[in-house]
């Protein structure tokens, strides 16, 4: 039989053959009209101009006016995302000299806090005596408005898992060593069963690699996993079969590429999930944030799709009334939910009354 003939004829079976299905996730869209999963990016934040920022911005130095008092990766941003309305909150991670993981995005300590040095290089009891707020300015560094208040609110990933029980939290790991991996592998291992479901990673390729490898039942995705996912999707996904590297997973799909993965949008997305994986359309640089680029795709995407969305400051779009943008101003946090005590409670400076969310 000539190969392409046998090749073809096995593709066919494998996308023909029924995929058992994987017990329900906490990463997955459910409920009636099925909304798209709601992610809340480090949960809410400060936002900043995007114009100009590279990987070593200091983008404290350049936030908008502060609408509110929340600190990214902070307990209390956390909570407060939840109760806005998001499924999945969004974490960084970095191992500490004593074991423990600090949640905190900086590799270094200088830009947010008054601290000095790499995050990874402090244990745990001096990372919550700094003050995360140190760092912000809106005004080139005349005041510092969140100076004062982020004093002990770095948390420890134990920490976040006590406040946000059987709440779905994405990890992400912001090195590339191996040795991280291990390490978080072993942090994860410690847990029950129960607590991982409600777990999942992403970052550098090689940790990653790690917790794939050592706990199966957590949800991973990196670049080099993405890229072999979406290649042998590419060839065979027209027969309905999913490749083994899009197996528990989180596909982190940018909008751009979409048009050019077989069966997107929710044919994609039910046969990633038949087998507990989750798709996550990004839109790329500023078009999420301004909702062009593509023709309208990043506004209208959640009425089309039962995947994610989201973007650089949290703000997360859902299906008709569960649009919510958890990370931007005042106005936007009425739109998106909270009651009039709430956003009291929240913070919200005076000053920024009735300024538009930027």
């Amino acid at each position: 039989m000539d190969f392409r003939v046998a090749f073809l004829l096995l593709a066919l079976l494998a996308g023909a053959l029924p995929a058992r299905a994987a017990p329900p996730s906490p990463f997955t869209a459910t409920g009636a009209g099925r909304a798209p999963v709601v992610l809340a990016h480090r949960g809410i934040a400060q936002t900043f101009p995007s114009a100009g920022v590279t990987g070593d911005t200091c983008t404290a130095a350049r936030i908008h006016p502060p609408a509110h008092a929340f600190l990214e990766n902070t307990i209390p941003s956390l909570q407060a995302a939840v109760r806005a309305g998001a499924d999945v909150v969004e974490v960084d991670i970095h191992p500490t000299t004593d074991g423990e993981f600090a949640v905190f995005h900086d590799w270094t300590l200088e830009c947010r806090t008054n601290g000095r040095g790499r995050t990874r290089d402090h244990a745990m009891a001096a990372l919550k005596a700094l003050d995360i707020g140190h760092g912000y300015t809106h005004d080139g560094g005349r005041t510092f408005p969140l100076r004062g208040r982020g004093v002990g609110l770095m948390p420890s990933l134990r920490e976040v898992l006590a406040a946000l029980p059987r709440q779905a939290i994405l990890l992400n790991v912001k090195s590339n060593d191996a040795q991280e991996g291990e390490r978080l592998a072993g942090w994860l291992l410690s847990l029950a069963p129960e607590q991982r479901r409600f777990l999942a990673v992403y970052g550098g390729d090689v940790p990653v690699a790690v917790v794939r490898a050592r706990v199966p039942d957590v949800l991973t995705t990196s670049r080099s996993q993405i890229k072999a996912c979406g290649l042998r999707y590419l060839a065979l996904g027209w027969t309905g079969w999913m490749p083994e590297p899009c197996q528990r997973m989180i596909l982190l799909l940018p909008l751009n590429y979409t048009h050019w993965m077989w069966g997107w949008p929710h044919a994609l997305v039910q046969r990633l999930e038949h087998r507990q994986r989750r798709v996550c359309a990004r839109a790329l640089g500023r078009r999420l944030h301004a909702g062009a680029g593509h023709a309208g795709r990043p506004a209208d995407l959640a009425e089309r799709v039962a995947g994610w969305r989201l973007d650089r400051r949290g703000a997360v779009a859902g299906a008709g009334a569960r649009t919510l943008a958890l990370g931007a101003g005042l106005d936007r946090r009425r739109s998106a939910g909270f009651p009039p005590a709430e956003q009291e409670s929240a913070g919200v400076f005076p000053a920024a009354r009735g300024r538009p969310a930027a």
